[in-house]
């Protein structure tokens, strides 16, 4: 591999697919972006990931690593921005400073990384925004799910199976300004609006992490400790509700459910077949396909490319958990 003075002592830590919308990478001040694309070439992607300590971006950045390794020429630098929106910022200016081939990004909240982001594909640096999203149209590709359908399906189970009688829910979301958040709050509403009897009592932000989910759960079920269930963003801020509730005693009476679905022994797929979480929905990484694609931009000089690829989910549930959890590539 070329050797570059990459700043890696600091940036360095450790599904069905459907595509619409192809479009052309835009002529930019930087030229075309596949001049220097082909086989038999190095290339450095930089790959800007919102907070490591998510057990799902530490899947999401084992993904990318894997995949990258089956492509020649290929080699991956992540850094981690510790959900610091200014470090994430620094830390794509970075990687534009050291002429990356290509930026692959998720981006901690939309519009503090919107600028940034189209500042290196005006220079005419592939960019791939990867689960979350950014403000505008200045990026070459997205891909991440549906999160209002996710949102949506999880409000269905709520209204028809989890809680068909009705009942109080408390929900804790993820991070404020973070488009995943405002989407699963979205659809959970739209989903739960056939049962009229189901009903969102509270509301507060856990940002993505167990410990902060736990907390907040405490709190709310201190507040509603009527509460029939939790609806949680994510797995692990769902798995912190529970703790809190066991805590509390209410853990046999409040019903969990989460999102993500990450088929490793301590995600929710997991926590669903051993009973602590109801329900969990599948939210894919999305890193395979983002590696593909760069591969495609880099590799084969691919200059018509998918600008929106939705990956797909399933809900997990007791009844299917073992077979899900085999079916996504989990072991032990």
């Amino acid at each position: 591999m070329r050797t570059r003075t990459v700043l890696l002592a600091l940036l360095c830590t450790g599904a069905l697919v459907t595509s619409t919308a192809c479009s052309v990478q835009k002529p930019s001040e930087g030229g075309d972006a596949t001049a220097n694309c082909g086989a038999g070439r190095d290339f450095l992607i930089g790959m800007s990931q919102a907070n490591n300590a998510e057990p799902y971006r530490q899947v999401m950045n084992n993904d990318v690593r894997t995949a990258a390794k089956s492509v020649p020429g290929l080699t991956v630098v992540v850094a981690d921005a510790a959900q610091d929106n200014s470090k994430q910022v620094a830390d794509v200016e970075n990687f534009l400073t050291q002429k990356i081939d290509l930026l692959i990004i998720s981006p901690n909240e939309a519009k503090p990384l919107t600028a940034v982001v189209q500042k290196a594909y005006d220079r005419g640096t592939p960019v791939i925004v990867l689960d979350r999203k950014v403000e505008g149209e200045a990026y070459t590709a997205f891909i991440g799910g549906d999160n209002v359908a996710i949102g949506r399906a999880a409000g269905e189970f709520y209204a028809n199976t989890l809680l068909p009688d009705g009942g109080k829910v408390l929900e804790i979301t993820g991070l404020p300004g973070s488009t995943p958040a405002a989407e699963r709050a979205q659809g959970f509403r739209e989903g739960i609006a056939a049962n009229p009897k189901v009903d969102v009592v509270a509301s507060q932000p856990g940002d993505w992490l167990r410990e902060k989910g736990q907390s907040v759960a405490d709190a709310l079920l201190k507040a509603h400790p009527d509460a029939a269930a939790v609806y949680a963003h994510n797995d692990p801020m769902a798995e912190g509700a529970y703790l809190a509730a066991k805590a509390a005693g209410l853990h046999t009476k409040v019903k969990f459910t989460g999102i993500d679905a990450l088929p490793v022994p301590s995600g929710g797929i997991k926590a669903v077949e051993q009973g602590r979480l109801a329900a969990t929905f599948q939210y894919a990484t999305g890193g395979r396909e983002a590696v593909d694609l760069a591969r495609r931009i880099l590799v084969d000089c691919a200059r018509d490319v998918p600008r929106t690829t939705t990956l797909d989910t399933m809900r997990i549930t007791r009844e299917n958990a073992t077979e899900a959890y085999a079916r996504l590539g989990g072991g032990a």
